[in-house]
């Protein structure tokens, strides 16, 4: 009898120990969603880095990640509102949602003239973009750009005034993108980029702004055979979780999962840069026509880009974030030339 009271205490005592409870506790779950769609290497990128978190937590940890299945990138921060969702990776679109100021690294267009402009930028604002956000209930897991932005259209295009002439898809529920574009001349659509190839085929919508990599992962470019070659704007974007969720973790389990973000993050940039000009020349192969600058044209398209930036500023972009963009910017510059 004592020898069996004995065993029942040290087996009460090994599953009241903090050891014990972890390995009893049941796995947490985190549903990440994002509009990659399955098969890319964003995907597979995510894919991963859920896999290593789950390999390095002893499967405490269990990621579903939600391919271009859960609706819009705001239907996707609504959802994580809600705790459908605990994570996405997201482009300033989506993330504008939750605060505004990240549209300073996008919403500014001709504004950066190379991506290391933007990485200088993006790597001063980083700690006050996670800051705003975390108050707002989300943590940065990581940053990324996917290149330039490109117009993609059904006929060949060169000035600004030629796409006056086509009907030009909008990011649907991004009404201040809408009405800025229709203040100047053009006729925007506003869609979901689910609904962007039927409408190009359609001739619902004539161009679609979009960078190189997803126009050929969606098709864009079987319809919109013509591409012009302007840096317009570079697409931002960064993973995120909810701090709800995220603080459910301990703080060295915490530590582990921003390490193997970090990396994620770093393939999820080298990706998007580089598979933006791969993506040009496979679409190439396959009919795409490039249209490339003049320097009249590059003109032509600054001229008007910087007609937007008093509408920009304070409305697509807080007036308080615009001003350190221009300012960082002229630093930047400043020590190019030194």
């Amino acid at each position: 009898m004592r020898q069996i009271l004995a065993l029942a205490a040290l087996l009460l005592a090994t599953q009241g120990s903090p050891a014990a409870r972890a390995q009893n506790a049941a796995p947490q779950r985190i549903r990440l969603g994002t509009l990659a769609p399955q098969g890319t290497s964003y995907h597979r990128i995510l894919m991963e880095m859920g896999e290593q978190w789950r390999n390095r937590s002893g499967g405490r940890i269990q990621v579903t990640v939600y391919a271009g299945t859960m609706g819009s990138e705001i239907e996707l921060v609504r959802r994580m509102r809600l705790g459908q969702l605990q994570a996405g990776a997201l482009t300033v679109i989506g993330i504008h949602e939750i605060d505004p100021a990240v549209s300073a690294l996008t919403q500014m267009p001709m504004m950066f003239r190379s991506l290391e402009e933007l990485q200088y930028v993006r790597s001063q604002l980083e700690p006050t973009l996670e800051a705003r956000l975390a108050a707002r209930g989300f943590f940065v897991l990581f940053w990324g750009d996917a290149g330039w932005v490109r117009y993609f259209s059904r006929r060949p295009a060169l000035q600004p005034d030629d796409y006056r002439k086509m009907k030009i898809f909008v990011t649907a529920g991004d009404t201040k993108q809408l009405d800025l574009m229709k203040s100047a001349g053009y006729p925007p659509v506003s869609l979901e980029w689910s609904d962007a190839l039927t409408a190009l085929q359609t001739g619902m919508i004539d161009a679609v702004p979009t960078i190189p990599y997803f126009a050929l992962a969606m098709q864009f470019y079987t319809v919109a055979n013509h591409m012009l070659e302007v840096n317009w704007a570079p697409l931002v974007g960064a993973t995120i979780i909810t701090t709800r969720a995220w603080d459910a973790f301990p703080a060295e389990t915490q530590a582990m999962m921003r390490e193997v973000a970090a990396a994620s993050g770093a393939r999820f940039q080298d990706a998007g840069r580089s598979e933006s000009d791969e993506s040009v020349a496979a679409m190439r192969k396959r009919g795409l026509t490039v249209t490339p600058m003049t320097p009249a044209a590059d003109s032509a398209w600054r001229t008007m880009a910087e007609g937007f930036y008093p509408e920009i500023r304070g409305s697509l972009v807080p007036a308080d974030m615009f001003d350190e963009v221009v300012r960082l910017l002229g630093e930047y510059r400043a020590r190019a030339r030194e």
